[in-house]
């Protein structure tokens, strides 16, 4: 039997809607995930789900059905809410009647699959959600084998960083992790660092971003910290012919991953 819940008082409801505040994901190791394509994707990604939202009003086809099965197929909980409670669980109008309340993916450096010659991205201290959304969609496109984020500021599973993935947080292995953890893994994994400032004398497109390669960016208020900087092997920048001093994050990065496809294609790498 399936609970229909109508009052936005509701203990169920209350607590995914606080879901949406960083300190109750971090309690509770929980996450919410809303549209189609992204809970596709999380199926797809064998993301647990433990309770799913669904306003019947909402719901336009196939696809939303299939989602329905497959997480009452994985023991979830399925809910039925009416339309002006489910408006107020969301972020966005186009979440096609479903929300899932879900597991955050547990993953560590040593998760990420690392192809020949491996192929990364490491993000320090990105300020915006959705420009990490951005990111992790630039590298699903790209092929990179993972993401790595640093930094306290920057929280993988904010509702705008599934949102602006489209899902791709779950096809991309994103691992949160210190500096220092980042950098020692990837001097033993034998994967050069090059380290994306503008100051650097090297335009990017003149580096060497065919082997094993780690691309490393920092936030466009503060950019790299030091210690990157220090530890970096390479050190690029993207040259500004404007009055700009800077690019968006996402844009920046996407630059320097596609500069890297280019030359992986060209060296018969990809």
């Amino acid at each position: 039997m399936i609970e229909t819940i109508t009052s936005g008082k509701n203990p169920k409801v209350r607590d995914a809607i606080k879901l949406m505040g960083r300190r109750h994901r971090d309690e509770t190791g929980l996450m919410l995930v809303e549209g189609v394509r992204e809970l596709e994707l999380a199926v797809k990604a064998g993301v647990i789900f433990t309770r799913l939202f669904y306003c019947e009003e909402l719901l336009r086809g196939a696809a939303e059905r299939k989602i329905l099965k497959g997480a009452t197929e994985q023991g979830a909980e399925i809910i039925s809410v009416s339309g002006h409670v489910f408006q107020k669980m969301v972020y966005r109008e186009d979440s096609f009647g479903l929300l899932a309340v879900a597991k955050q993916p547990s993953r560590n450096l040593s998760d990420i699959p690392l192809g020949r010659p491996p192929f990364l991205v490491v993000v320090e201290g990105v300020e915006k959600p959705g420009n990490l959304g951005a990111i992790l969609r630039s590298a699903d496109a790209a092929g990179l084998n993972g993401v790595i984020v640093c930094g306290n500021s920057t929280d993988i599973y904010n509702p705008n960083v599934v949102r602006a993935s489209i899902g791709t947080l779950f096809t991309v292995p994103a691992v949160k992790t210190t500096v220092s953890e980042a950098i020692n893994w990837l001097k033993e994994k034998g994967i050069k660092t090059i380290a994306t400032t503008p100051d650097a004398e090297t335009d990017y497109f003149d580096a060497d971003l065919k082997g094993p390669c780690a691309i490393v960016m920092g936030s466009e208020h503060e950019g790299l910290s030091d210690t990157w900087l220090n530890e970096a092997d390479i050190h690029v920048s993207i040259p500004m012919k404007g009055e700009a001093d800077s690019l968006n994050l996402a844009m920046s990065t996407t630059i320097m991953l596609y500069e890297a496809v280019r030359q992986r294609r060209e060296h018969g790498n990809n």
